[in-house]
């Protein structure tokens, strides 16, 4: 996931910006009527546009100058997604329960974080790769751990110390706030202050970067 930038996009235009999880979904439709699903994507994508949430003409110039140190499309960098941006549920402060990452097995030291989405049918487990550092607690069996694990916020990786290996069949468990890696997917900022002034919204649209 290089090359990367690991700063965050200005927070008071992400948090008014517009956007959401993309998939792609092959649809094959028979002489009969019938039709058959084929996914072509295992994970989804996430896309937005930066240009909703500009409002004032400091707002523009800031995100200008975020394009330029950025190089356009070259360098990845944080976003906040204000609708999904931890692992709790809304509205619900982050807990050392929130999400599960792993069941011990008494030598492995290393978990992924994640999120997964659903529960009945066919629930979807996201890789979180970029963690708000001083955000993630973390519990072995229930119990929060205060020391005794480590954690990668440029990878999301918790990583647990010799002599604290989570035990064989114990749930471990975590919870975090998260930036989603994304990058600008244009190399073109067109803007026109006339249209800025008399309310267009500029266009600004970045798209997730996925291992």
């Amino acid at each position: 996931m290089t090359p990367f930038h690991e700063i965050l996009f200005p927070l008071d235009v992400a948090l008014k910006s517009a956007g959401g999880p993309e998939r792609r979904t092959e649809i094959v439709t028979f002489g009969s009527g019938r039709e058959q699903r084929n996914a072509r994507w295992a994970d989804s994508r996430r896309r937005y546009d930066a240009g909703y949430g500009i409002k004032t003409l400091e707002a523009l110039q800031a995100v200008v100058a975020f394009f330029e140190e950025r190089r356009g499309q070259l360098y990845g960098f944080r976003w906040r997604d204000r609708l999904d941006h931890a692992s709790a549920a809304p509205g619900q402060p982050v807990s050392p329960l929130d999400q599960g990452i792993g069941t011990g097995d008494g030598t492995t030291a290393t978990y992924q974080l994640v999120k997964t989405y659903g529960t009945g049918f066919a629930p979807y487990t996201r890789a979180i790769t970029k963690p708000v550092a001083g955000s993630v607690r973390i519990a072995v069996g229930g119990s929060e751990l205060t020391s005794g694990f480590s954690l990668d916020p440029t990878t999301g990786l918790v990583t647990f110390a010799a002599g604290h290996l989570p035990p064989a069949g114990v749930a471990i468990t975590a919870g975090y706030q998260f930036d989603v890696p994304v990058r600008f997917d244009t190399d073109y900022l067109e803007v026109d202050l006339s249209a800025f002034a008399a309310g267009a919204i500029p266009k600004i649209p970045l798209v997730e970067i996925r291992g």
